[in-house]
């Protein structure tokens, strides 16, 4: 948003959610609440390093024009007092309640983390009501990110937990409640693996009669191009029977290709969508630390906001339609020959629709790149690493012919979806200078071209 440091950045966002000054990183507390939509995110206001966590907090009647509220959760109990982290929002009987965890480091350095909730009948002042239940035995301290949700069949609301075994294994843990303050644990929903050593932001829904789980586990090993990032998102198709859940055979997925996508958190929209935000994201800690914008007072910002589906085995992430209000001048081009946009604009959303494939380029400034290789069946990602100056990819294969994609520009941000929203890829970039984007190709088909809106919070 072009408000506090971002609105004199080098690289700006004109419609991502950023924070005024500072570290924004997880999404937090997703919920549509008396008609309007609520993102709170964890925001650290006094610097650019994980510290000092903050829920900061958007308000919105269309998730395009926001409005900046005061931080709904500061550090200021015993249960509390070292940061509040990421957790879930629901709605019972017109009250909001807002669920997370609590970060404490004793002064012996002992770190302990607390269950905690918090509660408001307007959606802009929160009462915070302390611990909900005493911390499981058999894990670690590493307990965190409660995902709340009700269950109509069951008449019951249960809560998620990423937890990590003190044998140091990553798996997710469940409790029930009837009124969200008391809550029986239920052990462990799904069966650790072993190939993480940390569950972080797990989810559970079901979409389209499938139920879903996305996870952001951490310690996972690069397999083929797949988690090639310090850490990773994923999803997988989960069966319920009765109460109880196990997995499907389908494998674990990566949600997003690219270079910046981690800590995904979903919330039912009053139409029944489910929708999805995530943070861009999570880096190695030197690469992080060298980011450009860090000089300028800020770091890091949300993805769009998406629509999930789950069709044919697959998880698909549709920008959601109220996007669409940020079009401004729109230019067509043919795919079958080359084209240049030379503009003082930045913010862009392309739609490519394809007859044929052939192989292409998209060339944004100079050094980021987008690839397709109809030979190899293929999608590269190409930028340059701000802290080494060497080019780096991140790679795709793709399993069906390549119909459509869609790419939604933003100064320093790029996310990609093709095929309806099956293949999607997130990252950053950070080139001065001119915006200038290329394409070379034979591709049987057509791209429109929208300018977007540059926004401001409306309380600007």
């Amino acid at each position: 948003m072009l408000d506090g440091v971002v609105a004199q950045s080098k690289y700006p966002l004109a419609y991502h959610i950023t924070p005024l000054h500072g570290l924004l990183n997880d999404p937090n507390g997703l919920v549509q609440f008396n008609g309007k939509y609520h993102v709170f995110y964890q925001w650290n206001p006094t610097g650019t390093k994980h510290i000092n966590k903050n829920w900061g907090h958007m308000v919105s009647d269309n998730m395009v024009d926001w409005e900046r509220r005061e931080i709904a959760l500061a550090p200021s109990e015993y249960y509390d007092k070292d940061g509040i982290y990421s957790g879930s929002a629901v709605v019972k009987d017109d009250v909001l309640y807002l669920f997370y965890t609590g970060n404490v480091i004793e002064e012996d350095g002992t770190k302990k983390s607390y269950q905690c909730y918090a509660t408001s009948a307007d959606g802009l002042t929160f009462e915070k009501n302390g611990p909900l239940f005493a911390h499981p035995e058999g894990f670690t301290r590493h307990v965190r990110d409660p995902k709340v949700w009700y269950s109509q069949p069951d008449d019951k609301w249960f809560l998620l937990l990423g937890a990590q075994t003190d044998d140091l294994k990553g798996t997710a843990i469940w409790y029930a409640s009837d009124d969200l303050r008391e809550w029986n644990y239920l052990g462990e929903i799904l069966p650790a693996d072993g190939k993480a050593y940390m569950w972080e932001c797990p989810d559970l829904f079901q979409i389209d009669d499938q139920w879903v789980c996305l996870l952001s586990p951490q310690g996972l090993k690069a397999k083929g191009d797949q988690f090639q990032n310090i850490y990773h998102s994923v999803y997988f198709p989960v069966e319920k029977t009765g109460s109880k859940f196990q997995l499907a055979d389908e494998p674990m997925t990566e949600i997003d290709w690219g270079f910046e996508f981690y800590a995904p958190q979903t919330f039912e929209a009053d139409d029944g969508r489910r929708i999805l935000f995530a943070w861009m994201g999570v880096m190695e800690p030197a690469v992080e630390q060298a980011v450009p914008t860090i000089a300028e007072g800020w770091i890091h910002n949300l993805t769009i906001p998406r629509e999930l589906k789950f069709e044919k085995g697959k998880l698909k992430q549709i920008p959601v339609v109220e996007l669409a209000l940020l079009r401004k001048n729109k230019t067509t081009y043919a795919l079958t020959e080359p084209w240049l946009v030379a503009s003082d604009e930045y913010a862009y959303e392309l739609v490519m629709n394809i007859e044929a494939e052939a192989s292409f380029t998209l060339v944004l400034k100079e050094d980021t790149k987008l690839y397709y290789d109809v030979l190899e069946k293929s999608f590269t990602l190409e930028r340059r690493n701000w802290l080494t100056n060497q080019p780096e990819t991140r790679k795709t294969l793709v399993d069906e012919q390549l119909k459509d994609v869609r790419i939604f520009i933003d100064g320093s941000s790029i996310e990609i979806f093709a095929n309806d929203g099956t293949i999607v890829a997130s990252a950053r970039f950070f080139e001065e200078g001119p915006f200038v984007m290329r394409y070379d190709g034979e591709l049987n088909g057509q791209v429109d071209i929208y300018e977007l809106a540059h926004k401001k919070p409306l309380s600007e």
